[in-house]
């Protein structure tokens, strides 16, 4: 699965360097979807890895190569990818000009699209749109050397960890995703909110190393904590640490109580996003990506 997802990715030229396809391996989009889709069939379980690794391309071109710190150059990208979306992954319509990452989108929705759930196919545009988006508030951030407050940030966050539509393709690896009214439910949308702040925090835990060494001002709920609290970094870590783990112990409340409610039809979704939290533990542990 890694190597198809890989290949994948250089067909489309995500990647074109020996030190960008290294990069995009040592990722290992393939280790982090199976872990969060053990039971997914290949079909899905490969479209899942391929959006992994489309964010991952996509977050280093931000991060690493430069075209998260400056809003001019992010925004017509941006727009070029809503356009993308915009078409919803219609075959009988390919994007002009949208460049790898455009092709690559245009392809992962099209795929989206090729699995006969209008429903889901609409929730992952839309939330690739609100990733995107939400990327122009980080390029922001950057050039004006803005650490945003806490709950901005935790606000702001939950979109740029590109959570959702991954949760969303989860889904549609399932055999029996939940119905639109289960996922209404007050109380599943709450558990999706905890699900996505503790994948996310999770990752700020792990990162920060990297991140805090390559740009003292990183996005990371570190910085943010250290910064509005005024503490030094081991007591911003903690603080992190204890967050996480005090949202964990009100997951755990939440999907105990819809669990006890007794509809089956959650089940499903409750198995992934728990599986969505505990996969992204188990990758930070060995991801080369954070060393």
């Amino acid at each position: 699965m890694a190597s198809e997802s890989v290949e994948w990715a250089r067909a489309f030229g995500l990647v074109d360097s020996g030190h960008q396809v290294w990069r995009l391996l040592m990722a290992d989009a393939a280790g982090l979807a199976g872990r969060a889709c053990p039971d997914g069939p290949v079909d899905g379980l490969q479209l899942l890895t391929d959006m992994i690794s489309w964010l991952f391309v996509m977050d280093d071109a931000c991060d690493e190569d430069g075209l998260g710190a400056d809003p001019g150059r992010l925004a017509p990208a941006i727009a070029t990818l809503l356009d993308v979306l915009d078409r919803c992954g219609d075959p009988d319509v390919v994007p002009s000009a949208a460049g790898p990452l455009g092709d690559a989108l245009h392809d992962l929705c099209r795929r989206t699209r090729a699995r006969g759930r209008p429903a889901l196919l609409l929730r992952f545009v839309s939330q690739v749109r609100e990733y995107l988006l939400a990327l122009l508030w980080e390029a922001t951030n950057r050039e004006r050397r803005r650490v945003p407050p806490v709950a901005e940030y935790v606000q702001l966050r939950r979109h740029i960890g590109g959570v959702h539509p991954c949760l969303t393709l989860t889904d549609l690896a399932s055999e029996e995703p939940s119905g639109p009214a289960g996922r209404a439910e007050p109380a599943m949308v709450t558990l999706e909110m905890l699900a996505v702040d503790l994948v996310c925090w999770c990752n700020d835990l792990f990162s920060y190393g990297k991140e805090s060494r390559a740009d003292p001002d990183a996005h990371n709920l570190v910085t943010v904590i250290a910064q509005e609290s005024g503490t030094d970094e081991a007591v911003a870590l903690r603080a992190v640490a204890d967050r996480f783990n005090r949202g964990l112990a009100a997951y755990l409340v939440a999907e105990g109580a819809l669990l006890a409610d007794g509809d089956d039809g959650l089940r499903p979704a409750l198995t992934a996003r728990r599986n969505w939290v505990r996969a992204t533990y188990d990758w930070s542990l060995v991801a080369a990506r954070y060393a």
